[in-house]
């Protein structure tokens, strides 16, 4: 896993450029199309990602001034002021919100870049921790804004890059497990990559070395790096998969088990 943020904060600039790209155009009849997220428009995502921003900013904020983190008390409010805003305000609100948090990483320093510690969602991070968290929402929301418009649209390649290595801690946290006893060799290209999925009553994922790769038995999955993220994400239904190899694992079955965020 990447642990310098230099690359992180240079994914959330290509990020936003792309969501900018993206949105900025929009008209209100396409702010509020559904989103690739059933129960939300564009412009809801775009709030959702203008929130965020500043939730976001409000835990770095604390980092640099020495100050205790928000509480969730401080959230509501953030979230019911985007929500008031109509389509339009959200979409455009949004994206200069993401701008100004975007450049506050990029305006830190090296040492605020390596010795900065944030206490965030009850868990101790760094600025690489903090940029990988933001990342991680930003490029599958910006996916769920840009699929709407163009079913042929994907994940930004740079954050794939980044994010297939992050996958073990997110899928501890966002799997359902349905008991089912299951160990997949997962194979990813673009980049290449060679896991092992295992579940049960929980869900884990690890690298796999030759030898583990090479264990008799197991069950198979060989997809892009991409799509695989998508799926963790719950975002890989059958109108939007890829080709996609699979040998003794049912992908309807991963898909519940991944019900996404």
């Amino acid at each position: 896993m990447e642990t310098s943020p230099g690359p992180w904060i240079g994914a959330l600039r290509h990020s936003h450029d792309r969501l900018q790209d993206i949105g900025e155009p929009l008209g209100l009849e396409q702010l509020q199309q559904r989103s690739y997220a059933s129960e939300w428009s564009i412009a809801h995502v775009l709030s959702h990602i203008g929130s965020g921003s500043e939730i976001f900013g409000l835990f770095l904020g604390a980092a640099l001034t020495g100050q205790d983190p928000p509480g969730r008390d401080e959230f509501g409010p953030i979230w019911a002021s985007w929500n008031a805003k109509d389509p339009q305000a959200q979409a455009s609100d949004a994206l200069r919100a993401d701008e100004a948090m975007l450049e506050r990483f990029e305006a830190l320093d090296a040492d605020q870049r390596t010795g900065l510690r944030l206490h965030v969602f009850g868990m101790d991070v760094d600025v690489t921790g903090l940029a990988r968290m933001r990342l991680s929402e930003h490029a599958v929301h910006s996916w769920d804004v840009a699929v709407a418009l163009d079913p042929s649209a994907t994940v930004a390649p740079d954050a794939v890059g980044l994010l297939i290595d992050t996958l073990g801690p997110f899928m501890a946290w966002g799997a359902k497990p349905d008991g089912k006893q299951r160990k997949v060799r997962v194979t990813t290209t673009d980049p290449e990559r060679r896991f092992i999925l295992e579940t049960n009553e929980a869900v884990a994922l690890s690298p796999a070395d030759d030898e583990t790769a090479q264990e008799p038995g197991l069950s198979g999955l060989s997809l892009p790096a991409e799509a695989f993220i998508r799926l963790v994400y719950g975002r890989l239904d059958p109108a939007h998969t890829p080709p996609t190899q699979t040998a003794g694992v049912d992908l309807d079955e991963l898909r519940t088990i991944f019900p996404g965020i």
